[in-house]
């Protein structure tokens, strides 16, 4: 213990110590100031605004800034191919040198959906679910059916169109829907106006009859005259064929 003391207390000692102390202090200021470098501690760079830019002018303001990027795609109906909609970092943000800025631009190739069933459905519900397909509804085409609005077919490009094909997001389709009437309901003629002859001869064109005729008032030339009211009249909409349509007829 006391050969101990009595080296604490020689030169040798003192002189080794101030040169480990002076050693730990180099290398304290050496990973200080190396980590300084590494990082570039204090020196930043703000994000330039490249949302809104197309994708080639966005690369070439990321380059003159010396930031990288990573591009992720979407597709979006009715937009700009190669615009920058989203960028991460926001602009004017400040981050180092060499920091990667994630762009979001729309794709020029909308992606494929697999075509729901919508026969049977009617327009409204037909309508929801194309929607959330991001399908669009070009033309509606009415048929003689007893279904009303309801979708008994569904075209693309003039063809028929099953479910389960893949056609591209934002493709245009046509429906073909029931009208409401038979395929044996005819529309009401109007007769007002004709000769008896005349409208015999209107309604054996449509698929209708003849059937009770009246006369209003005296009449004494049955041939001049004309019919004044019919039943059902033109505002019945449709009738079954065959059915007849009483007329009254007057001078």
């Amino acid at each position: 213990m006391s050969k101990l003391l009595l080296y604490l207390r020689t030169d040798t000692f003192r002189k080794n110590l101030i040169g480990a102390l002076i050693a730990l202090a180099l290398l304290f200021l050496g990973v200080y100031f190396g980590l300084k470098w590494y990082t570039k501690h204090g020196v930043s760079i703000e994000v330039p605004q490249v949302k809104g830019l197309h994708i080639n002018d966005a690369v070439k303001t990321l380059e003159k800034t010396n930031l990288e990027y990573s591009v992720d795609y979407v597709y979006q109906m009715d937009a700009q191919p190669g615009l920058v909609i989203e960028q991460d970092p926001d602009p004017k943000s400040q981050v180092k040198t060499g920091r990667t800025i994630y762009l979001t631009i729309i794709t020029e190739t909308p992606p494929e959906v697999a075509f729901p069933d919508i026969i049977d459905k009617t327009l409204i519900e037909a309508s929801a679910i194309l929607r959330n397909q991001s399908l669009k509804i070009a033309d509606t085409v009415y048929i003689a059916d007893i279904a009303r609005d309801v979708v008994l077919d569904v075209k693309f490009g003039g063809q028929p169109l099953k479910a389960g094909r893949l056609i591209p997001k934002g493709s245009q389709i046509t429906l073909v829907l029931g009208n409401g009437q038979g395929a044996d309901d005819i529309e009401v003629p109007n007769l007002i106006g004709l000769s008896l002859s005349e409208a015999r001869f209107a309604l054996s064109g449509v698929g209708l009859s003849l059937g009770n005729v009246t006369y209003s008032g005296t009449v004494t030339d049955s041939l001049s005259t004309t019919i004044i009211s019919q039943q059902p009249d033109s505002t019945a909409g449709f009738i079954s064929l065959g059915s007849p349509v009483n007329v009254t007829l007057s001078n």
